[in-house]
């Protein structure tokens, strides 16, 4: 680097400060545009305030190995809980509220789709990947309808136009392609100006001496700061003040990977409103005390999340009088927020969350320019999770859903006996929209004319596969060939006209234009 350039050397100053001179030590050997990109990138960087949260990190990672929760936890009460089978005489009621405060358009949704879908085989963004249903419509386009229905609802009632906006949080990886994708596809009928886009923050992978590590000669291995870099990156790029211009009061935040996700739910936001929560969790319960999802209690009297991995087995195979599991919050990341609380977050509570450890097997150059990729952990990724800031809440609630009716994550590749696929999800999705017409009063007919027997959602109560989910099945282990157009319906209303006493044979695909059989080839 030319010293004699005031900017260079003031840089070179401060990474010399910092400990982080060996970042310039190919810097002869990069060309002019590759030495700009990277002084470009340096000079964006706080060195100081990095080193001091890897300090703070492994602090608290070394602190927290060893220690298990257990004595300092408790179960949620049941006072802050509601549920849609503990509580369905409610259920009506909060919905109402919920449509009312979107009817004003005072909600807004936040969606978390900073991920790329690396483990399902691709290299874009994890909300562009189609599960393969009769369709082929994206997870993103399925959000987007659901939005779309969830305003005309709204509309139809209260007889006033509304509208949600939706802020995407991408990461600086998934940027470029996922505004390109929702423009290519005109924003699925949304409003262009009420889909706002804005970036999570990224942060260097350090290794364990903190030095920062160099994923090729002229460039720094760079990781999303987790979802908990929200709350910065809600702070930096406006978006709270263009909530607030917007007249916003509630917001809805979930994972865009749930192909399940009630945007918005109208019964979810009304209970956090009649409760005068400043911040909910919707969660689904755990049923298997080894599965490894993070539950959602309270530690030394405040409420987070606690993981698998911070509990003993005798905590999580507890059980309650009723027979349930006494910690049994699993957590979805689906939330609720007032925007006074989120701002509160971003003005005052963000810098105390303290980052969290991921130790990883990060590609890096050596002092012999040559890219190595270890077979075992060599460095950390520091991030912050969303649910950091349960801590802070006056008025915390808890929301419980079933699980088959909300939550299919979508994680791995298909696989045998996979979790979490591409071929759980539109089973999921199928066997919901299965219910659906079977609660308007449609039959589903074999090949013979026959009908397919129901067989119930559950079975006896409590009674579930290995893997904590439950299915409706139609005597097979397949779901029946079922898709509902999100346009059509957002949570399985409005379908009697469609299909009251009429007999289907899968594949059925109900959209707009009406209800429709698809032969074998797909026509």
């Amino acid at each position: 680097m030319d010293p004699g350039a005031s900017s260079s050397s003031r840089l070179v100053q401060r990474l010399a400060e910092a400990g982080q001179s060996h970042l310039l030590q190919f810097w002869d050997e990069l060309s002019p545009e590759e030495q700009a990109n990277m002084t470009l990138d340096l000079e964006t960087m706080d060195f100081q305030e990095i080193n001091g949260f890897f300090k703070n990190a492994m602090a608290m990672s070394s602190g927290s190995k060893h220690e298990k929760m257990d004595a300092r936890m408790e179960p949620v009460p049941r006072e802050v809980l509601g549920s849609v089978t503990r509580d369905r005489d409610s259920l009506k009621g909060w919905e109402v509220e919920g449509l009312h405060c979107i009817s004003q358009s005072k909600v807004a949704v936040l969606l978390l789709a900073g991920g790329q879908g690396t483990r399902l085989g691709v290299s874009y963004p994890k909300g562009m990947y189609d599960v393969g249903l009769p369709s082929h419509k994206t997870l993103f386009q399925i959000q987007a309808e659901r939005i779309l229905k969830l305003q005309q609802l709204a509309e139809q009632k209260h007889k006033t136009k509304c509208y949600v906006p939706w802020y995407i949080m991408t990461s600086g990886r998934t940027m470029d392609s996922t505004k390109e994708f929702f423009s290519r596809h005109n924003y699925f009928g949304l409003s262009k100006n009420n889909v706002i886009f804005f970036q999570q923050g990224m942060l260097p992978a350090m290794d364990y001496n903190g030095k920062i590590i160099l994923e090729s000669k002229g460039k720094l291995s760079m990781a999303p700061d987790g979802n908990g870099g929200l709350y910065r990156a809600l702070g930096n790029q406006g978006i709270v003040d263009d909530m607030e211009r917007r007249g916003i009061e509630f917001i809805h935040i979930y994972c865009v990977d749930n192909i399940l996700v009630k945007v918005a739910d109208p019964a979810f936001v009304g209970f956090c409103a009649q409760k005068g929560a400043d911040c909910g969790a919707k969660v689904v319960e755990k049923t298997n005390p080894t599965e490894a999802v993070g539950v959602v209690c309270k530690v030394d009297g405040r409420y987070q999340v606690v993981e698998y991995s911070e509990i003993t087995l005798t905590t999580a195979e507890k059980r309650s009088a009723d027979g349930r599991l006494m910690f049994n919050a699993g957590n979805v990341a689906n939330h609720f927020f007032t925007l006074s609380f989120l701002k509160d977050i971003v003005q005052k509570y963000e810098p105390q969350l303290q980052h969290h450890v991921a130790q990883k097997k990060i590609p890096y150059v050596d002092t012999q320019g040559r890219l190595n990729t270890p077979d075992k952990p060599n460095g950390i990724k520091m991030e912050k999770f969303v649910f950091d800031i349960f801590q802070f809440s006056k008025t915390f609630v808890v929301y419980e859903v079933l699980r088959e009716d909300e939550f299919s994550p979508l994680k791995n590749a298909d696989s045998q006996d996979g979790k979490d696929t591409p071929t759980t999800a539109r089973h999921a999705l199928m066997s919901l929209h299965h219910r659906w017409v079977l609660n308007a009063g449609g039959h589903f007919i074999d090949e013979n004319g026959t009908r397919v027997p129901a067989i119930p959602r559950a079975g006896a109560a409590g009674s579930v596969t290995d893997d904590g989910n439950r299915n409706l099945k139609d005597g097979t282990d397949l779901p029946i060939k079922c898709e509902i157009s999100p346009l059509v319906s957002y949570g399985g209303e409005g379908l009697e006209s469609l299909v009251q006493g009429q007999e289907f044979c899968p594949t059925l695909v109900i959209n707009e234009k009406g209800a429709h059989e698809l032969v074998k080839n797909g026509v």
